[in-house]
């Protein structure tokens, strides 16, 4: 049954369809693609943040561990690097009894040198830090592929 039918009581003829003219040209609809997808990746990424469930959690997880990982590794470089210092001087003590400009080596190596390497290793902890703080947000604001 077609429309006109349906409008027509029950018993009266159905009148035809009117027939298009083809000179005029006929209408066409345009829908766009993608109407229902409001949020891009990106936005639901922000959203698990804000709103802390499991997904957002596991993210800040991974920048926590990547940031604690980076932590440790240096320290245990400031460890071996000065800490490894006494263990030099014990063992070979020809070594500690060394002279530079007057001043025993290990006093040299302890008081003056341990201050520039602390202070790289310290430049070195923010830069890498901070590298992974921008992964972790160029991760949260990468476009959907």
């Amino acid at each position: 049954m077609t429309a006109a039918e349906d409008q027509q009581p029950a018993g009266q003829p159905v009148a035809a369809a009117p027939v298009p003219d083809p000179r005029v040209p006929q209408r066409t609809r345009v829908v766009l693609a993608e109407v229902s997808r409001t949020g891009s990746r990106a936005d639901r990424t922000r959203s698990e943040l804000t709103q802390q469930t499991r997904v957002g959690e596991t993210l800040v997880q991974g920048l926590m561990r990547a940031q604690l990982s980076l932590a440790l590794r240096l320290s245990l470089l400031v460890v071996i690097g000065l800490g490894g210092l006494p263990w030099l001087f014990a063992i070979a003590p020809s070594v500690g009894r060394v002279t530079v400009l007057g001043v025993n080596l290990p006093w040299v190596l302890l008081g003056v040198a341990a201050f520039p390497f602390l202070i790289v290793v310290g430049w070195a902890y923010v830069r890498l830090a901070e590298r992974n703080e921008q992964d972790f947000v160029d991760l949260v604001q990468r476009p959907e592929r």
